[in-house]
Formats: structure tokens, sequence, C-alpha cells
């Protein structure tokens, strides 16, 4: 039997990202042991709209954002926003974004995207078949809505590079749309239907589920605050808060937003910072939505979990530590009640997350440089749950000291 004082692998963080890997490492062979600060489902995991938007190929840093930010930064409760208390604090990671976001760094992150999306999605109905989740999948789309003809055009180069990697799609007018979400506001004249965007019956309890099929399986998940990482002859020491020390074969760091804190007491400073998300979850009833509806313009999206209808999204870059802004939260079910003009807006329930982002919307996978036992993997901005089966894939192999089965060098941790 192994050792369960010193697993092969402890992974630091019970999110999707971090259950998925366990659960992949397990079946593997390797004994695992999971620790979070607070417990499974406790972060984004837990708060996000809930899709596999294996669709979603183009990076955030793109020279499209930079054309809209400076409009959306005059709106504190708009699409993007930064608090301005935090506006120097994160000044050399909005240069890093702005780097990103030439033409030719926005190929390069899109071909990285889609090869992890692409595995992804072939990784995911595996790993749900064997974890007993399967039934919580749905496969009813994504319709991306419009305010007007010039609205539609602008977003074709988009919807372009989409086609080019195979992606279907279907440009639609009023009727069009009305066929596929009845009860939409008249304002939203064209949309795009997106047949191939998956989503999860509830983000939360999908997590809870991995937790609970990975403790079955002998699996162990503590809680703990883990603040430092220092490697061993032989594995790592995790030391905790309370001054408590663990031990593993490798350490696996998927913490999410708090995860550069760790890499950094290893010697590595990797530009990790937060997309604030903030949410509205109506109760089940409160609108026949029929798929996922997306309003770029707007920057958040509508989603039907089996817990109920939940509004959200937007990027609030403003770190871990400001008290949450609820007011986005607001703005957006005000918006929702205009464009549905059918939504019972009464009886939500209000919530703010973290998402890990790094300049140019890929995640970090990829050995520590000073400690190869610690692997990192994280920093999906809001794509966690989409790439979470590939993630957990290519983790698996550097586990097992396998060769990826994707090229990683895109998604080093050192590439900044």
């Amino acid at each position: 039997m192994a050792d369960q004082t010193k697993p092969d692998v402890t992974v630091i963080g019970a999110g999707v990202i971090g259950l998925s890997i366990a659960i992949t490492a397990q079946a593997h062979g390797l004994s695992v042991t999971v620790v979070d600060r607070e417990g499974p489902a406790a972060g984004a995991s837990a708060g996000n709209a809930g899709a596999f938007a294996f669709t979603d190929i183009l990076p955030l840093a793109s020279p499209g954002i930079l054309k809209k930010a400076p409009k959306w930064l005059l709106d504190p409760l708009g699409p993007l926003s930064i608090p301005p208390s935090y506006a120097v604090k994160i000044a050399p990671w909005m240069f890093r974004f702005w780097r990103a976001c030439s033409p030719k760094r926005v190929a390069h992150s899109t071909a990285a995207q889609t090869s992890l999306m692409d595995l992804s999605k072939a990784e995911l109905e595996p790993f749900l078949q064997a974890t007993g989740t399967l039934p919580m999948l749905r496969k009813e789309g994504n319709l991306q809505l419009y305010e007007s003809k010039a609205e539609l055009d602008a977003a074709l180069a988009g919807w372009k590079v989409r086609e080019q990697h195979g992606i279907e799609f279907h440009h639609l007018d009023a009727d069009g749309v009305a066929a596929i979400q009845p009860g939409l506001a008249t304002r939203f004249t064209y949309g795009t239907f997106t047949p191939g965007w998956y989503s999860i019956a509830d983000p939360k309890l999908y997590t809870l589920a991995l937790a609970d099929y990975f403790r079955s399986r002998g699996g162990r998940i503590e809680v703990a605050d883990i603040v430092a990482l220092r490697p061993i002859e032989g594995g790592v020491d995790i030391q905790a808060r309370d001054r408590s020390v663990r031990q593993a074969g490798q350490v696996v760091v998927a913490a999410g937003a708090f995860s550069h804190r760790l890499a950094r007491t290893i010697g590595d400073r990797i530009p990790l910072e937060t997309e604030r998300g903030y949410n509205t979850t109506l109760p089940a009833g409160a609108f026949d939505l029929r798929t996922q509806l997306t309003f770029g313009g707007h920057g958040f999206v509508i989603t039907r979990l089996s817990t109920g209808i939940r509004v959200g999204g937007a990027v609030e870059l403003g770190g871990l530590e400001l008290p949450a802004n609820f007011r986005r939260s607001e703005a957006m079910l005000k918006k929702a009640r205009a464009f549905l003009p059918g939504l019972k807006a009464e009886g939500g329930v209000q919530w703010m997350g973290f998402r890990p982002s790094l300049p140019d919307s890929l995640p970090a996978i990829g050995r520590a440089r000073a400690a190869p036992q610690v692997i990192y993997a994280f920093g999906h901005g809001h794509l966690g749950l989409t790439q979470s089966a590939g993630t957990a894939r290519l983790v698996a192999d550097l586990l097992r000291t396998k060769t990826p089965a994707i090229d990683i060098s895109a998604f080093s941790p050192y590439r900044f």
C-alpha cells in the first residue's frame, strides 16, 4: 500500500482543474492527496457560467479588445474595468497584455489555444464517463447576439479564424435568432449560433461530484492554507499557514488566482492577475432559456443551469484584496431584464469569484525552473472548466515523465 503520509502527488487546489488532475493521476496508479485552503468547489469553479467553450479560441488579448478597451474602461460598471486604487499595481501586467495584442502574438496564442481546446474536447466525454458525471453534460450550443449589421460585421474577422480551424457556426437574421431563442428584445437583429458549445448542468455540483469520485477511489482531500513549497531530496516540503508540514514526491500547483504566491516561494515570478467575475443566479423558472446567450457588446452571458438562470461575466481587474463591487452584478441584471423582457429578475443570489489570468490568455502548464518535482497548472482565465480535462491529461503526462499529448511550449510558465 502507498505511504499516505507522503503521497506520490499532492495537488494544491480543489477546483475543477485540481480535481481533474488528481483523478487523472489517480487513474494512472499514482497515490494522490488534494489540499485546498477552503475545500472543493470553493472558488471560481462554483460560480462560473458552466460552459465548455471549445470554440472560444481567440485570446482576450487581441487588437479588437484594444479598440474597445478605452470606451469600456470609462464605464466603472462596464465589460472591462480597473478600480482606480488598483491601476498602478496592475500597470506592468497591462503592459504585457498590450504586447500580447500584436497580430503575430495573437496568431501564436490562437494556435496554442486551439490545440488545447481540441485536446480538452477529446478528453472530456471519456473523463465524464469514467467519473459518472456524463449525465450532467449538455449540448445546447451558444448564441452570440448583435444589435446591428455593423456589430456583426465587426465580428466577422474572428469568425473567419474559427472557420479556418474547422469550427461550425451559423450567422442568423432576426427570424433565425428568434427560432433558436424566443423572447429576446427586438434590438438584437443578428446572431451567430455555435452548435459545438457544450455546458454542464451546474459547475459547483459537477466539481463536488468529482471530489466525491476522487474520495471513492481512495483519494484524500485536506483543508489547509498552503503558503510555501521547499524542494527536498526525493520530493517537496509543503508548508501550511498553521506551520504544519506535509511532504509529497511531486506537487501540482493548481490553486487558481493564488498560485503565483506559491510559485514565488521557489523563486518563480509569474505575472498572474485576477479577473474578478460577477454574476446573479436567478430561480430556475426565471426564463425559458433554450441555449446559452452571449451579449458580446456588453461583456456578459446568460446560462441555463439545473439550479437556475445565471447572469454574469465581465472582467474587473482588481486583484485579490479589494472588496467585491456587487453593483457590477446589478448592472448586468438590469441589462438582462431589458434584453429578455419576460425575465423574472427577483430572488437572485449574487456571487463574485477570482479567475486567474495571464497576459496572453494562455495558462501556465509546465515544471518549476528550480524544482522540477513541482508542476504548474494555472492561469486559465475564464476557460478553467473548458480546459480542465485537457490540462489534466497534460499534467498526468508530466507526472509520469511521458511526452505530453500536445506541444506545451506555448504554455511555458517562463514565456514572459
